[in-house]
């Protein structure tokens, strides 16, 4: 359905361009960057348009014309006034009319997919209805068995495929499975909870730990995502160098120095290395057993707009350009949080096969943590990311990092 829509909008967009400017390049090049705003403020996913699905489609075709009027600078494409106003009116009347009712045809035309689930009912109850509640009814768990034989080949009948949850069990009826696979699908826990909840639950690694032991022995840095990071670093410092100068001069009329706040982290492989960011926090001292204890109380009136903004973050696009960091990827914990997850979560150390990232996965899909169980989670959205690397990927965290921060959503 998203690539269907992102498709009908780029059409229509390159439509309203054309009969415009009369151009067909700048007609190709204004649509690509209008539908990429509006998959970076995420208006192709949970179309069922929820209260702030026209105003999202609004604020990105908005940052979209910004970022064509400021790339056309060196360019002059000569924009006609009318390619404003054509293109304003689709945004606020054909493109939610079309995105809601595509969403409903979908959601109607669907069909619900059936399994019959091999495993115990009170182990992955949570984690199928998490799934249940995702898919929008679209995938139901009709029954579990504790398997055998029999048993399998009479619940199957209503059922139209078999999600195998516990590899013991698979083994007491191999033999039916493999007859079985000719008319029902079947298929794996790790595939389909990755694929819906976009995350991997500790509780579903250590049901197929071997598998996950291969997949994560296999993950490395690649070179395109080095190529990114140099890229995007530049470019960073350049865009923000303006607003960390204004930023910098504010905290030192505020509170002094020093202006840059700096802890050791941990990073690829548990290496520890200095994190800087501008400081946004008053010099005071810092309980070390708790250091986010009273954090709100102790923010500077500059540090009130920059960590809302993540300017405060901007700063660590030079450690991205060292090499110390990427772009994209989980983020750098402090040293005492990191032995209290290293000891308490498994697996945990996954996380650390790949730099940490200034925005990540897990800052885009979930809160800030406080407690273990939200670190827990928290570290299933980075070990999704790790495992699930690429370099289409990171540019859709990229993209939608922008949209986290106007909607003032996801963890810091």
């Amino acid at each position: 359905m998203s690539r269907l829509l992102f498709a009908i909008d780029f059409i229509s967009f390159f439509i309203v361009s054309f009969l415009a400017t009369n151009s067909l390049v700048f007609s190709m090049f204004s649509s690509l960057f209008l539908v990429l705003s509006l998959f970076a403020f995420r208006t192709y996913e949970n179309v069922e348009v929820k209260n702030d699905h026209f105003l999202r489609i609004i604020v990105s075709y908005f940052f979209g014309i910004a970022i064509i009027l400021i790339l056309n600078l060196p360019f002059d494409f000569h924009i006609s006034k009318f390619f404003y106003i054509y293109s304003f009116l689709l945004a606020i009347t054909l493109l939610p009319i079309v995105h809601f009712a595509i969403y409903k045809f979908a959601l109607v035309k669907t069909p619900v997919k059936r399994y019959l689930v091999i495993g115990k009912k009170e182990e992955f109850y949570d984690i199928l209805s998490e799934i249940e509640e995702k898919s929008k009814g679209k995938i139901e768990f009709v029954d579990f068995i504790n398997p055998t034989p029999a048993l399998l080949k009479e619940k199957v009948k209503a059922a139209d495929r078999v999600l195998v949850c516990d590899l013991e069990l698979e083994e007491y009826v191999k033999d039916d499975l493999e007859i079985l696979s000719n008319t029902y699908k079947v298929e794996y826990l790790p595939n389909l909870v990755e694929k819906v909840l976009k995350r991997i639950p500790i509780k579903v690694i250590e049901k197929f730990e071997e598998y996950y032991k291969i997949s994560f022995r296999n993950v490395s840095e690649s070179p395109a995502k080095r190529v990114l990071d140099i890229f995007g670093s530049i470019v960073g410092l350049i865009v923000f160098s303006p607003f960390m100068l204004i930023t910098a001069i504010a905290i030192l009329i505020e509170d002094g120095r020093p202006v840059v706040f700096r802890q050791k982290r941990v990073g690829k492989n548990e290496n520890l290395f200095e994190f800087i960011k501008l400081r946004s926090l008053k010099n005071t001292k810092i309980d070390k057993n708790s250091p986010n204890k009273d954090i709100e109380k102790r923010v500077l009136k500059i540090g009130k707009i920059i960590r809302k903004t993540r300017i405060d973050e901007t700063l660590q696009f030079w450690l991205v350009l060292k090499g110390e960091m990427s772009l994209v990827g989980p983020r750098p914990e402090m040293v005492e949080y990191h032995g209290m997850m290293k000891g308490n979560i498994p697996f945990y150390t996954y996380r650390l096969l790949l730099k940490p990232g200034l925005t990540g996965w897990a800052q885009l899909n979930y809160k800030h943590s406080s407690t273990l169980e939200e670190y827990k989670i928290k570290t299933e959205y980075d070990l999704y990311y790790v495992k699930n690397r690429n370099i289409f990927l990171d540019l859709q965290i990229i993209l939608q990092t922008l949209e986290a921060i106007i909607w003032k959503r996801g963890a810091r």
